[in-house]
């Protein structure tokens, strides 16, 4: 992936999508406007829905997905992982729209587990687990790889987790620099039956490596 694709995000796709839409319709009339026939598609959990959609999609409209905790969700991989620990993480799920993103061998400090932070989803909106009500340690996995990022303030957005808000969130600050593993922990509490996380932009997009729900003795 690309500095473009991850910076300005966006943009580019934007791009992208036009370009293919003239080629295709350039026997079209010159007047017909072309973003009138594409989908708004939203990408949920693990499939992607390519149906109009004449309003934004919110979070809460995205159905959770049913986990039973213990669970342990690494970012922006398709399979399972089996940390030093013996403890097994899912492939990504429960997210709404964003991008997977990888790096291959680059060294993580603060952490016997590097895998997990060697991969992300990133640009998602928010992530929903449907989990028994009670008590949970939620714990979120972050480590600043990615090149474009040089130094604070160059990804910077907001985190709410079940009520609990961490505003202007920057990895490079809260690990120390790249390539640094952190862990951001927070105890809720599940009433309804559904645990909701949303990421909020500011500089840059959101960004997550790995998420563990655990319940509380």
């Amino acid at each position: 992936m690309t500095n473009t694709n991850h910076l300005s995000q966006s943009g580019a796709s934007l791009f992208a999508i036009m370009l293919t839409v003239t080629l295709i319709s350039g026997c079209q009339s010159a007047s017909e406007n072309a973003t009138t026939k594409m989908d708004s598609s939203v990408v949920v959990g693990s499939f992607q829905s390519s149906a109009l959609t004449p309003h934004p999609i919110t979070p809460e409209s995205v159905p959770p997905i049913t986990v039973t905790p213990p669970v342990r969700i690494n970012c922006g991989v398709t399979e399972k992982l089996t940390d030093s620990e013996g403890n097994v993480w899912l492939p990504d799920e429960g997210f709404a729209d964003g991008n997977p993103y990888q790096v291959e061998d680059i060294p993580i400090t603060n952490t016997k587990d590097p895998k997990i932070f060697r991969t992300e989803r990133y640009g998602m909106r928010s992530y929903r687990f449907g989990v028994p009500n009670g008590k949970y340690t939620v714990k979120l996995f972050f480590a600043e790889v990615y090149s474009g990022i040089t130094g604070p303030g160059d990804r910077v957005f907001s985190i709410n987790v079940q009520g609990h808000e961490f505003k202007d969130f920057d990895i490079w600050v809260k690990a120390g620099g790249p390539d640094k593993a952190y862990i951001q922990s927070v105890d809720v509490d599940v009433t309804n039956g559904v645990l909701n996380m949303t990421f909020t932009p500011d500089v840059e997009n959101p960004k997550v490596d790995g998420i563990e729900i655990l319940p509380q003795s």
